[in-house]
């Protein structure tokens, strides 16, 4: 009877309901993909990692994390605060809480079973405001951390250094971690060039300034020590009203791309070397909604020379928004995962020559 009752559970885990259903068949997936349900009644599924042995890691900022492989659903840890990063490597999970980050030894061997955490750093920053994180391992080793600003325009660094800022350990043994690059407002996502090994991000702008200012952002780092602007300066060629009263925002490194204002720039991986894709959350401040898609960007050394939409469908006529995307990840066999923390859902873009039919 028990093992009867896990596989029911696992079908219902897997059986679309109708809500899912109905907004897959609203999704537009770009020319050469078809969009499928992953996994859904993943309730607020967002940052995603991949193990080793085939297992996609789910953070959320519900306070779950979770597991799916070979069809099977797990959950790894429950009750964390805010538990939105996940990143693998060398076997292990490590988890990003508010201040904390954790980490699940041999996870993969004991996905129905998970070891207690062992906390790696306890140091971090407690304010919640921009405080959930997206974490990733670079191709130095070295595990990236961003410390979102505690507001929505100040000036940070008079309270913690920290703020606003992408921090990285360098050693994982409890040590203090540095920072690596300031200015940064929020960023949700960031990944590495496959070909150069450098550092791109997404940035949140501002609120309160307007329904079209400033640009959410996509930056480039190409070394440590950069700062990207805020509090003084947005987008590049906008001086803060307040806090740019004399700067100059040619002081500062400008974004290489700008997205609409308030779109909500949060998860990006490089599909390739020349293609990045952004998860765009979706704006909850403007009197017409934009956002709510997944983008493709095609670029030309630095530049960014064409900008369209991968996924889409969300945002239906008369402002209806079917959901949100937070993450993508592009999977070895080609397909992307696209996360999306209002329908609880994960969903699969596939090539159409590999399609499940």
């Amino acid at each position: 009877m028990k093992a009867l009752f896990v596989a029911l559970t696992l079908l219902c885990l897997f059986v679309a309901p109708a809500l899912a259903s109905d907004t897959l068949e609203k999704l537009k997936a770009a020319p050469g993909y078809q969009v499928e349900i992953y996994a859904d009644h993943l309730p607020g599924a967002r940052s995603m990692a991949l193990g080793a042995k085939g297992s996609v890691f789910v953070g959320t900022r519900a306070g779950e994390v979770y597991a799916i492989r070979d069809h099977h659903f797990y959950t790894i840890a429950k009750g964390l605060n805010e538990p939105n990063g996940v990143a693998f490597r060398n076997g292990a999970l490590y988890v990003a809480e508010i201040s904390r980050i954790l980490k699940f030894k041999n996870i993969e061997t004991h996905l129905d079973q998970p070891p207690k955490p062992e906390v790696i750093y306890a140091g971090l920053p407690t304010e919640k405001h921009h405080g959930w994180k997206f974490i990733a391992f670079g191709p130095d080793g070295f595990l990236y951390v961003p410390v979102g600003a505690p507001c929505n325009i100040c000036n940070p660094e008079e309270k913690d250094q920290r703020f606003a800022a992408i921090l990285r350990f360098k050693k994982l043994d409890g040590s203090a971690p540095e920072i690596f690059a300031k200015g940064i407002r929020n960023t949700v996502g960031f990944d590495w060039n496959p070909k150069t090994h450098e550092l791109w991000f997404t940035d949140n702008g501002r609120d309160q300034l307007g329904e079209d200012i400033p640009a959410d952002e996509l930056n480039r780092a190409p070394k440590a020590g950069l700062h990207f602007g805020f509090p003084y300066c947005h987008q590049g060629d906008l001086l803060d009203p307040e806090f740019g009263k004399g700067k100059k925002c040619s002081n500062y490194t400008p974004p290489v791309f700008k997205f609409g204002a308030h779109v909500a720039a949060l998860g990006m991986r490089f599909l390739s070397a020349n293609t990045i894709l952004v998860a765009e959350h979706g704006s909850w401040n403007r009197s017409k909604k934009v956002g709510y898609q997944v983008l493709k960007l095609t670029l030309s050394g630095n530049r960014v020379t064409r900008s369209e939409p991968f996924l889409s469908g969300f945002l239906q006529p008369g402002e209806q928004v079917l959901g949100r995307p937070v993450d993508v990840q592009p999977m070895k066999d080609g397909s992307v995962m696209v996360s999306d923390d209002q329908g609880d859902t994960i969903y699969r873009m596939v090539p159409v020559k590999t399609a499940t039919r």
